[in-house]
């Protein structure tokens, strides 16, 4: 049975939720691999929404195995109640399975990004503020408290005292703020310790031994390619790799795991805080978008910045993620407009390019070179059940994608619910 991938293929906010749930009610294993909770998926099951933040959305599946892997960095009290929340919903959460070499995100992390946030005052990257890049800033300078060692009250302490030390000293020297008491927070963590110990193994055995016995393994993905530390707009990107490369390493699997990598993929972009965006429309169009996509962050609740979509962009991480497949989302939101633009280039300095320029201030003073079509406006599609019986001038939107990007568009959403999505080819 193949692996598939699950990769947001622009800033995040694609739709990945829907797709994961959709493919994960018949995958016998499910893995998170890199993020943290700052990142949210939204899956609609009949008239019920859940919001994730770090379990896996397999949880959803009674029968599926879902994995929490070593590249996810972890807030245990976030775990916790969300863990609580599946359970008062009727949710048997007894299928997680959490890696041991998993880091921790304690509250010096939460309180250093904070702080050094607002010491960037208008550099400033639009963190989330919930500990993320600090927990992981530890894990690279090896200093880092893993679950292995939260569940051992022993050397949890021993890791602690070491770590609050040093951040003490950043917090009291370099920012002038409280130091933080070793006792209050050893007491607190080590009873998350002791409520999260039950699901703590080395997963990357669990994981492999799924793939050895041919079980379908779905690889879920958080945040999108153009957030990856390396290829993404940096500054303005997250601190893991949401990207093929990086679910391998997150999850402890080699090259092989993986047949299929589908890129979830918005009809339209948009992108949370800031950053460059080429195609953003900051006016009347963007704020309609906004407003028929419903484009508020899962996590944050924050606004999302809206435009058309960017296939220049597209391209980029389809050739860095190597998409099988691309599932168009959110297509339903495009209805009603009487033309839509799609971005084919961009005019850099006087010169049209379609390669992604590497730097913020190139992007910034890119400009979108647009292909307008007809928009879908008399045909209601949140209805439509197979490619075919899609309005005419949203299968030509779909038809440019599949050109240009030279990846096939297997899935295409035209709403919210599972009933509510095409599938032109069979995954599991």
């Amino acid at each position: 049975m193949p692996g598939i991938a699950i990769i947001g293929s622009q800033w995040g906010d694609e739709g990945k939720g829907k797709i994961i749930d959709y493919l994960a009610k018949n995958s016998d294993l499910v893995v998170r691999a890199q993020g943290g909770n700052n990142a949210g998926h939204t899956v609609v099951v009949g008239d019920q929404k859940y919001a994730l933040h770090l379990v896996p959305s397999g949880i959803l599946n009674p029968d599926a195995i879902n994995v929490i892997g070593n590249g996810v960095v972890i807030d245990p009290q976030v775990l916790l109640k969300e863990l609580s929340g599946f359970e008062e919903r009727g949710v048997n959460t007894s299928s997680l399975k959490i890696s041991d070499k998993a880091h921790i995100i304690m509250p010096y992390h939460k309180i250093i990004d904070a702080l050094m946030e607002e010491s960037r005052g208008k550099e400033d990257i639009g963190t989330t503020k919930k500990g993320i890049g600090p927990c992981y800033m530890d894990k690279v300078e090896r200093i880092g408290i893993r679950m292995a060692d939260l569940v051992d009250e022993k050397m949890f302490a021993e890791k602690l005292n070491f770590a609050l030390s040093r951040k003490n000293d950043i917090i009291t020297k370099m920012y002038g703020k409280e130091a933080l008491s070793y006792e209050d927070m050893y007491k607190e963590y080590i009873e998350y310790g002791r409520k999260l110990k039950k699901y703590v193994t080395a997963t990357e055995f669990v994981v492999n031994k799924a793939i050895a016995d041919n079980k379908k393994v779905l690889f879920e993905g958080a945040q999108g390619a153009m957030l990856d530390t390396d290829f993404g707009t940096y500054p303005y990107v997250t601190s893991s790799h949401p990207t093929v490369g990086g679910f391998l390493v997150g999850a402890g699997v080699n090259a092989r795991a993986i047949d299929e990598v589908i890129g979830i993929t918005k009809a339209y972009t948009t992108r949370v805080g800031k950053g460059p965006f080429v195609t953003e429309e900051d006016n009347a169009t963007g704020d309609l978008i906004r407003q028929k996509g419903k484009e508020f962050g899962t996590t944050t609740g924050r606004p999302r910045r809206c435009g058309w979509l960017d296939l220049v962009v597209i391209k980029y991480t389809a050739m860095l993620n190597g998409y099988t497949s691309i599932a168009l989302m959110l297509l339903d939101v495009l209805e009603g407009f009487e033309e839509l633009k799609i971005c084919v280039a961009y005019s850099l300095d006087g010169k049209e390019i379609t390669e992604l320029p590497s730097t913020r201030e190139e992007l910034e003073r890119a400009i979108p070179v647009y292909k307008t079509v007809k928009g879908f406006t008399q045909e209601e599609i949140t209805e439509a059940k197979t490619y075919e019986s899609l309005p005419k001038e949203a299968k030509e939107y779909v038809q440019i994608i599949e050109e240009y990007v030279g990846v096939p568009v297997n899935i295409i959403s035209v709403g919210p619910r599972r009933d509510q999505t095409i599938l032109r080819k069979d995954f599991f």
